[in-house]
């Protein structure tokens, strides 16, 4: 098994983090490679994922871990993959996203093609990180959307 671990900061409260993480059908908006996902049962989801023209749909479980604000996953078929997110309140403002993935990495060449060895790992680790960034922008983007910012002043530049 080999493990990836990565982090970011968002400039975002950790809950409108958390509140993006368990919006399942935005998922295609910021992980790559998958192209619909849907919310089934109680903590089920169907994705549909395309790597290099190949096609697959894959089940996956996804949990909260209490208060921590640790949500983990796993794939229920297709290639074996699991991992965590964590959630760590930097500030009211601003989030700590840290994501684990484990994964076989001869599973995953044959599931995805593609690299063997140190070159695999890399590009897991290139596709971890701009899935991160993704994820990033589109929550920041959405607590900027829900906060207009401080009003102006109407008629700043009149005196009577």
């Amino acid at each position: 098994m080999s493990t990836l671990e990565e982090q970011i900061d968002v400039d975002a409260p950790v809950l409108a983090a958390w509140e993006q993480l368990h919006r399942v059908h935005d998922y295609p908006s910021f992980v790559d490679g998958v192209r619909s996902a849907q919310p089934h049962g109680r903590n089920l989801a169907h994705l549909a994922v395309e790597v290099d023209g190949v096609r697959w749909e894959v089940e996956a479980e996804i949990t909260d871990r209490g208060r921590g604000r640790v949500m983990a996953w796993r794939t229920l078929d297709g290639p074996q993959l699991h991992g965590a997110f964590a959630l760590l309140p930097l500030d009211r403002e601003h989030t700590r996203v840290q994501i684990r993935v484990e994964y076989d990495p001869e599973t995953v060449h044959e599931a995805f093609g593609g690299p063997r060895g140190f070159a695999l790992a890399g590009a897991v680790e290139r596709t971890v990180r701009a899935d991160l960034a993704h994820f990033r922008e589109l929550v920041e983007a959405r607590v900027r959307a829900a906060d207009p910012g401080p009003e102006e002043p109407e008629d700043a530049g009149e005196s009577a």
